[in-house]
């Protein structure tokens, strides 16, 4: 045998193997010195295969492992790198099997899970996929003093998890790998503040951890802080420049900072890789219906459901399209689904409300009720909200928000007139307002921003006001050099949403009425139109309607009615203690005189009309919330009314709406 390595055979094999993921040409050379002295050797002849499929040769890499597999078919080993040669072929069934039973045979096989994980993702297998990785998390801990908790969390066990983890962080408070895990625990205990804090911390003494990296520009994006998740996947990206998660989360983070169109590149480029795949067909459809290519959209959606029956959301998305009918096929295919045992909560919701959505247009009003209030009640059962702290936090503003409040503070905050806020209750108006304001020349549309709460939530976690202070009280202990900073920052954190470079911008966060005095002690310059339509009209919409994200109070009749009283009684106050200050816009009178509403509505933003104002359909933006379809239609008359066919059900909204009922219209300015 030449140049055979000195020492043992064993020794030999351990220094060959040692060069495949550096080296995998000298890897196979010595490995093939080895097979001249041993030629049945397993080990060697599995250094040699991985070499080779390492080279890229797949078919001389499959010629030797399969033998090999069927011979030591109890090697962990050898099953892995056959999963691995088999998918670089394209034998994906033949691929799966074959990881599957590498992590049978052994179960810390953390390299076969991710392996196994890829695949499934590849297939479309999505849940598979998921608890692949999962699987590869637990895995993939090494350290015996992490294990526990490692396990803890692969049972979603959270609160075990973090006990185990803060202990270990007592006795070794640098340890990074620990502190990761802690941050996943907070989350799933609904801690994000926390979780983001720890994975910082983290990146700051472990800058190449890539798994926390990711952590935190997933967490950063459902904070809807997508701007600095950017920066992060771009980091990721330049190292892994292919992998699929780094390219979804980041096509879906430039979704939400508006640009669609390298969004929408970035998601025909996945499907050109994983066309199986039904989340990403999903999200390409989602960034189709917001750049107005319905019928696109439509075909996205369709195949997301070809390709995952089960999948509620692709069948909600095409009912939330509002335009597209639901066929008798579809409508089947739903009921169908309703009845597996085995569907998951979050799919059985979504199809409720898709169905629901389908016996409304069907003009069934009890049976679309029926499975609207089916997929409320199985939402609200997921959500932490409490409708006492919603109006404690009204209570709390009107107390504070006084006339001599504001006067004390009058040159504080930013001398900017850019921003024009909309706020309201959702499905109350206020994309059609947004949509009316964006059609003049100097006006850019841009979303509901959330950077006005994430600068209130900032500043309650930074104790401003001093220990126990709570929110809005704490505002008043900034003074006017404060304040301007902070509208500055305002300015600043959404500038990455303003394309156009327009003079004005529109944010239509419509629950930012809960911070009309921050908006006024920041931006005292900035324009604010509340969206208002009649309580049983708004109450219904929202509660039908399945939100990504927010509007807690909308799932449950009662704790809408509540709401809308608690804003009817805010924004009431602000009318008396800052007289004229906001401009109201009636969503009824709108349709009605659309004309004359827009007169006022321009008017009150201190803009000089514009035809195309009056044509706002004709605007070909990005619009991104659930009326984006409705919006690119003249204004029509019929849903002004819907709410009626359901009136019966509504008594529990009725009741709770208490004085709003009937005062709902305020006193317009």
């Amino acid at each position: 045998m030449s140049a055979t390595p000195p020492g043992s055979l064993s020794a030999a094999i351990e220094l060959a193997s040692a060069l495949l993921a550096t080296d995998p040409v000298q890897a196979e050379r010595q490995a093939r010195d080895l097979l001249q002295a041993a030629p049945n050797d397993p080990r060697a002849q599995l250094i040699v295969a991985s070499a080779l499929r390492r080279q890229g040769d797949f078919a001389a890499a499959r010629a030797l492992l399969e033998p090999l597999a069927r011979a030591y078919p109890g090697a962990a080993l050898t099953q892995y790198e056959l999963g691995l040669v088999l998918a670089g072929v394209g034998a994906a069934t033949a691929a799966i099997e074959a990881l599957r039973r590498a992590v049978g045979l052994k179960p810390d096989l953390a390299e076969a899970w991710r392996a196994l994980g890829d695949e499934l993702f590849r297939t479309g297998d999505v849940a598979g996929a998921e608890a692949a990785f999962k699987a590869h998390a637990r895995a993939a801990v090494r350290d015996p003093q992490l294990r526990g908790a490692a396990d803890a969390l692969f049972a979603d066990d959270a609160v075990l998890a973090e006990r185990l983890l803060r202990d270990q962080l007592k006795a070794r408070p640098g340890d990074t790998a620990a502190m990761q895990m802690l941050a996943q625990a907070c989350v799933g205990l609904g801690r994000p503040d926390e979780a983001q804090g720890l994975l910082t911390a983290c990146l700051q003494a472990e800058p190449d951890r890539d798994g926390a990296r990711f952590q935190l520009a997933e967490l950063l994006f459902q904070q809807q802080q997508a701007a600095e998740a950017i920066a992060h996947l771009q980091t990721l990206l330049a190292r892994e420049p292919d992998e699929p998660a780094y390219r979804n989360l980041l096509a879906a983070c430039l979704g939400m900072v508006g640009d669609y169109g390298p969004a929408i590149e970035i998601y025909e480029r996945l499907l050109a890789d994983y066309p199986k795949h039904p989340r990403i067909w999903l999200n390409y459809g989602h960034a189709l219906r917001t750049v107005g290519r319905h019928n696109d959209a439509v075909a996205a959606y369709r195949r997301c459901i070809a390709l995952a029956p089960s999948l509620g959301d692709a069948y909600w998305s095409l009912a939330n399209l509002k335009t597209a009918s639901i066929t008798a096929a579809l409508e089947a295919a739903m009921r169908s689904q309703l009845e597996r045992p085995d569907l998951t909560a979050d799919d059985r919701l979504h199809l409720h409300y898709a169905l629901g959505k389908a016996l409304e247009d069907r003009g069934d009003p009890a049976g679309a009720f029926g499975q609207y209030s089916a997929g409320a009640a199985l939402r609200r059962q997921g959500l932490r909200y409490d409708a006492d702290e919603t109006t404690a936090l009204m209570r709390r503003s009107v107390a504070l928000f006084t006339p001599a409040f504001f006067s004390a503070r009058a040159d504080g905050g930013s001398p900017s007139d850019a921003p024009i806020f909309i706020v309201g209750l959702p499905r109350s108006g206020s994309t059609l307002v947004e949509q009316i304001l964006a059609s003049h020349s100097r006006v850019e549309g841009t979303m509901e921003l959330p950077d006005i709460a994430l600068i209130a939530r900032e500043l309650i976690r930074s104790g401003a006001g001093g220990a126990g202070a709570t929110y809005p009280d704490l505002l008043a202990s900034l003074d006017a050099g404060q304040l301007a900073n902070l509208g500055e920052a305002y300015l600043e954190r959404t500038r990455v949403q303003r394309k156009s470079g327009r003079p004005f911008f529109v944010d239509k966060m419509p629950n930012n009425f809960h911070h009309i005095g921050l908006i006024q002690l920041i931006l005292p310059r900035a324009k604010i139109i509340d969206a208002r339509r009649h309580p049983l009209g708004a109450g219904f919409s929202a509660f039908k309607q399945h939100f990504a994200h927010g509007h807690a109070f909308s799932y449950d009749l009662t704790d809408l009615g509540r709401y809308y009283r608690d804003y009817v009684e805010l924004m009431a106050h602000f009318d008396a203690v800052l007289p004229g200050r906001i401009h109201r816009v009636i969503y009824e009178d709108l349709v009605e005189d659309t004309e004359r509403e827009v007169l006022r509505l321009l008017d009150a933003c201190g803009l000089p009309f514009e035809d195309g104002c009056l044509r706002f359909y004709e605007n070909q933006r990005a619009v991104r919330t659930v009326s984006s379809e409705q919006v690119r239609r003249p204004i029509f008359r019929e849903g002004l009314e819907q709410w009626r066919a359901y009136e019966p059900w509504l008594e529990p909204l009725q009741a709770a709406l208490g004085p709003a009922s009937s005062g709902w219209r305020g006193e317009a300015p």
